[in-house]
């Protein structure tokens, strides 16, 4: 049963979670192959933080940052997916060994970077913003934010479509907290499974560590958000989702495997006992 872990492994100084935890190629390939062994079926290795208030980073630096780091994983036989919104970081990484590109702009920020998705033969995320990341959190709006995100999706899906990407290789993300305040995030939360139907596609969710959670349950610092990211996280199984973004990698796939052992088909009942004898 799914859904499938994707690891987080930020390269930056400044990404909301664990920014500057990793310092070396080393370090990543290391916390990489942990999370490889706890169960991701692939990692996500991103060089811009997409946080809200983030400023851009310059392409030569993103590279800087993330190939060494990519061409490190795949020499290891670990699935690469590269976190960006340019193209020449989708090019570099692909050539690296990168099978899966995601891009919180679902391929419009960079002019380019559809024809370069296009070219490929790699999965592709598609995720729903409204703004940039350095003014998507100052006022979203929408009148109904789970039919809007879902026909945005849509558009994004028929425009890969007619630039020659088979649907078989897009997976959407309602981009939980991108442009969204918590009654829009909770909204499209519940119709998770809607999106997946009426887009065609299979579902990413990434909302690990996220401001939601102390929005709801009072506040708490990123380190300590574990419990409310894995009740996401088993929210998402429930609603369809076939992709998890998450940092914590380990707990999840222990939380995952519960659920689907709760799920999944019915245990055999034990065997009855004999009748003990007549005194």
């Amino acid at each position: 049963m799914k859904p499938h872990i994707m690891g987080i492994l930020n390269v930056t100084p400044d990404s909301f979670s664990d920014g500057g935890r990793l310092g070396s190629v080393e370090e990543a390939v290391v916390a990489a192959r942990a999370m490889r062994a706890a169960g991701a079926a692939i990692i996500d290795v991103g060089g811009e933080s997409t946080r809200p208030g983030a400023a851009p980073v310059a392409v030569a630096e993103e590279l800087r940052r993330t190939i060494p780091v990519v061409a490190a994983l795949v020499a290891e036989g670990i699935p690469v997916s590269i976190d960006t919104r340019k193209a020449a970081v989708m090019r570099a990484a692909l050539a690296a060994g990168a099978t899966m590109l995601n891009d919180v702009s679902a391929l419009t920020h960079d002019r380019e970077s559809l024809a370069v998705a296009a070219a490929s033969d790699a999965a592709i995320v598609l995720m729903h913003h409204q703004g940039t990341p350095e003014t998507m959190q100052r006022a979203p709006a929408y009148a109904d934010p789970l039919a809007e995100v879902i026909e945005w999706l849509r558009a994004r899906v028929a425009a890969c479509e007619a630039a020659g990407i088979d649907r078989a290789r897009l997976i959407v993300d309602p981009g939980i907290g991108f442009g969204k305040g918590l009654a829009h995030n909770l909204a499209l939360l519940r119709g998770l499974d809607r999106i997946a139907v009426e887009t065609g596609c299979p579902l990413l969710l990434g909302a690990s560590r996220k401001s939601l959670i102390p929005a709801i349950a009072g506040a708490a610092p990123v380190s300590d958000r574990l419990p409310g990211s894995l009740a996401l996280a088993l929210h998402g199984a429930t609603k369809a989702a076939a992709w998890l973004r998450v940092h914590d990698v380990a707990e999840t796939a222990q939380a995952l495997a519960v659920w689907r052992a709760l799920n999944g088909p019915a245990a055999e009942p034990p065997p009855r006992r004999a009748a003990p004898p007549p005194a």
